[in-house]
């Protein structure tokens, strides 16, 4: 694969021409416009006529022994400024019989107008330098080209595979070999390609750069519109090209057009572009495989508030996404949204410091279920948050209160808003669900049951706990009489080796029973 560690610039620069084994064996010498040696040079022309500027369109390096411009010094000050006017980028003369020197008229009149006035001392076939350099040109251009529709044939080979946006942004960042970021018209960060390391040192850096994202390209800096039907809606940029400035656009103008038709064919995905990253931030909060500090740059890049804020993490049930966000825009809340699975969606609120957290949270809920219709939607929160490292942990209390209601009997006398303590033990226990001594101790209460092969008395056993012992509760749900009831719970009780009369072991094959429960969850 080709990539930007090969110059694919599709022009030299004056410098590189000068640099050319053939031109040194010249002994060239720039005697003017030194800090010009960057300018690219399109071609290289070969001319001995003193108004040579006519026929120039830009981009030249002029190559001339100056002998029509001997003796004559306002010739050779005007020979240089047409050059100028022509936009050349450069003039080299060649020292000989009609100048055995640098003329000082026209080293003076090229420091005046910048352009790079180069000498050679030594008698050089201007040919050869023709020569080496058109066919350098030549094949830059081609090489460039060739990139181009590499990286189009590859991106289109994704679209058409139905690859996620990801993919093809890591394919642009292979080609590229630098960062490539996606935003939307506000900067805000929606999807990120590349080293991990270079990326996120462009993002700690975003702000600077959003704001200068409308300025011009320069330092491998190339950005490309993302639109359509004269609408635009955001922007990719490629951060700290290596290869060149036009190869760089080539570049990115193949991969803009891809994603604009990635995004009009559906982008393989029902979400948009923000709900994708707003998903993929949250998912790597949670699963813990990235320390939440490295994830700070993305957060902040993504629009999320993180300075100085209160962060609530919240987990909904049986709500689409779009509603969340919806009614996070009604109410003004800066936050993120993402779909969990089994129904549940996480909402990561980031609150100023001032604000009433618990307030805000209620007034959340309340219009969440007044917007969606929802009367019995839980939304599970865990406690506020005034560190960024301590989300993930919120997210996991968040995540537990939620899945502790789902199957909780007094989900509906719960409040609007649910947090740990108002799910008592069911709440602890899948908390500590994970924990091997906790594990140890279910399979140790339970194993009389769970290693026979008679499931319905672990069945019985968890209604009669959940009802509080409600031998006549117990039989209606189980459809059963009474004396059939008692004869099942003296099973449990003989494979058990308990008294389920007694409280204390009751309590303790019910939290067994808990534990078991959650680890099946």
């Amino acid at each position: 694969m080709t990539t930007a560690s090969e110059p694919l610039e599709p022009v030299l620069s004056v410098r590189q021409v000068l640099a050319l084994e053939r031109v040194l064996a010249g002994e060239p010498e720039v005697v003017a416009g030194a800090a010009q040696l960057d300018r690219p040079v399109r071609w290289v022309h070969v001319a001995e006529a003193a108004d040579v500027g006519v026929m120039l369109t830009g981009g030249e390096m002029v190559l001339t022994t100056g002998v029509l411009l001997a003796g004559d010094e306002d010739k050779q000050a005007e020979y240089i400024r047409s050059l100028y006017r022509a936009e050349a980028a450069a003039v080299v003369l060649g020292l000989g019989r009609a100048f055995p020197a640098p003329p000082d008229v026209m080293r003076r009149a090229a420091e005046r107008c910048g352009l790079p006035l180069v000498v050679l001392h030594r008698p050089f076939p201007f040919a050869e330098l023709t020569e080496e350099v058109q066919s350098r040109l030549v094949r830059r251009k081609f090489a460039a080209v060739s990139l181009s529709e590499a990286v189009r044939t590859a991106l289109t080979a994704l679209i058409t595979a139905g690859a996620p946006l990801q993919s093809l942004l890591d394919e642009v960042a292979a080609h590229s070999a630098c960062p490539v970021v996606v935003t939307n018209l506000a900067h805000r960060v929606l999807a990120t390609a590349g080293e991990r390391p270079a990326v996120d040192d462009v993002l700690r850096d975003w702000e600077r750069i959003a704001r200068q994202a409308g300025g011009s390209e320069g330092d491998g800096w190339i950005r490309a519109e993302l639109g359509g039907r004269g609408e635009r809606w955001g922007q990719i940029m490629l951060c700290g090209y290596r290869g060149g400035t036009a190869a760089g656009r080539l570049l990115a103008d193949r991969a803009a057009e891809a994603l604009v038709l990635h995004r009009m064919l559906g982008g393989g995905s029902a979400h948009s572009w923000e709900e994708q990253s707003a998903q993929s931030l949250l998912t790597d909060l949670i699963s813990g495989v990235i320390p939440a500090r490295q994830l700070l740059p993305r957060a902040r890049a993504a629009g999320l508030p993180v300075n100085r804020r209160t962060f609530v993490p919240l987990v909904v049930r049986d709500v689409a996404p779009a509603g969340l966000d919806r009614v996070l825009r009604m109410l003004g809340l800066a936050g993120l949204v993402a779909e969990l699975a089994d129904g549940a969606t996480a909402v990561l609120l980031s609150l100023a410091r001032d604000q009433d957290a618990q307030v805000l949270t209620a007034h959340f809920a309340a219009r969440l279920r007044a917007e969606s219709g929802r009367t019995r939607s839980v939304v599970a929160a865990a406690g506020q948050r005034t560190v960024w490292d301590e989300v993930p942990a919120g997210l996991h209390e968040a995540q537990h209160v939620a899945d502790a209601v789902a199957d909780s009997s007094a989900a509906l006398d719960l409040p609007g808003v649910v947090r740990l303590r108002d799910v008592h033990l069911r709440g602890l226990i899948r908390l500590l669900r994970d924990d091997p001594h906790v594990q140890s101790f279910a399979e140790r209460e339970l194993d009389g049951l769970l290693c026979g092969t008679d499931r319905d008395l672990l069945n019985v056993l968890r209604t009669y706990l959940a009802t509080g012992r409600n031998k006549s509760r117990t039989a209606q749900l189980h459809h059963v009489s009474r004396p059939a009831l008692y004869r099942r719970l003296e099973a449990i009780q003989a494979r058990l080796g308990v008294d389920l009369d007694d409280f204390e072991q009751a309590a303790s094959v019910h939290i067994a029973l808990l534990a078991h429960d959650a680890q099946q969850d």
